[in-house]
């Protein structure tokens, strides 16, 4: 079976293959994390949070001029 791999690792003397499917779970794990901290230290309000998303969204996603 083909292994759709994004990058290779070592770790501990051994090479690790990592597939696209791992690495979006491990990012998608670590950006979680990182915006329930920044909620729980009151750095970051979730309505701030989600207008961002909104405007980097339109941003991203614009139709070409």
């Amino acid at each position: 079976m083909d292994k759709n791999v994004a990058l290779k690792m070592v770790i501990n003397g051994k090479e690790r293959d990592v597939t696209y499917e791992e690495l979006a779970l491990s990012n998608n794990l670590a950006q979680e994390a990182l915006v329930r901290v920044l909620i729980e230290k009151k750095i970051l309000e979730p309505k701030e949070l989600i207008d961002m998303m909104e405007t980097v969204k339109k941003e991203r996603y614009r139709k070409p001029e």
